[in-house]
């Protein structure tokens, strides 16, 4: 653990406010809801919780099956992060943040196809300087109307671009998430 240096008082009903500069820092939303933990030394540990975690199995299942049919690399990510990949580069994505365009993606709740060299085009992933920009298919997995994460198909090459098949695998695999997560 890392001290702040940060101390902050329990008010009359029990709460604390996490401050702004870690709030930000730590990507920390109005709303967003929060693991409690405690330490063996008396610690309180809050983590984000990210309902895609407990489907992370289900996930990485998805992404090897759709990429060993299509040969592109495809993702799933929560709000914060890829937490399943497969195909070519899959190391290169795998538990990294995601960037506040694909977070903007997701709130949108619509299905997005962006190609480098448009105005549109944006990386997925946060600090993307090592991978090279390929064509991004993104479809949002909504659960009981909230928007959790994406499914996300990187194409081969610039050139290429998504097909009516690989649209319906990556919908499949979105509305299949979405769907676990309500039960």
């Amino acid at each position: 653990m890392k001290a702040t240096g940060i101390v902050r008082r329990i008010d009359d009903l029990g709460r604390v406010v996490v401050p702004k500069e870690i709030r930000r820092t730590m990507r920390i939303r109005e709303g967003q809801s929060m693991e409690i933990y405690t330490g063996r030394e008396g610690e309180i540990i809050l983590k984000k919780y990210s309902p895609m975690e407990e489907l992370a199995e289900c996930a990485a299942g998805f992404t090897k099956s759709i990429s060993a049919v299509t040969g592109c690399l495809v993702c799933v990510s929560d709000q914060e992060q890829i937490v399943a990949a497969s195909g070519p580069e899959q190391k290169s994505y795998l538990g990294k943040s995601i960037s506040s365009r694909l977070e903007e993606a997701i709130s949108n709740r619509k299905m997005v196809l962006v190609r480098p060299g448009e105005k549109s085009y944006f990386s997925i992933l946060e600090d993307d300087d090592s991978t090279p920009p390929l064509p991004e298919l993104i479809f949002p997995i909504l659960s009981s109307g909230d928007a959790i994460g994406s499914v996300i198909l990187c194409e081969k090459d610039k050139e290429t671009l998504p097909d009516e098949a690989e649209k319906k695998l990556l919908q499949v695999a979105a509305t299949y998430l979405g769907r676990e997560m309500e039960n």
